[in-house]
């Protein structure tokens, strides 16, 4: 499980965050600066493990192809006002 979920679904944004992680961690060793620290470690954790700010990349809907062929009767009711 976790092997899968680290080598597979690389997209452009987890490339993205993983690069802007490591620039950052780098910026925050040369200039000694925490908060940098924090906020690298924040996108390399976010890189690592495949979410995003609400980890709304675990729970998305899967691509299914739709059948457009398909036609269904749909029955509409009218509802009138006074």
């Amino acid at each position: 499980m976790i092997n899968q979920m680290l080598f597979t679904g690389w997209n452009f944004m987890r490339w993205l965050r993983l690069g802007l992680g490591i620039f950052i961690a780098i910026q925050a060793i040369e200039t000694n600066d925490t908060l940098s620290g924090f906020i690298a470690a924040f996108f390399l954790f976010q890189a690592i493990t495949n979410t995003g700010c609400c980890g709304s990349a675990r729970y998305t809907v899967p691509a299914t192809k739709r059948n457009s062929n398909k036609i269904e009767d749909v029955i509409f009711e009218e509802i009138k006002s006074k």
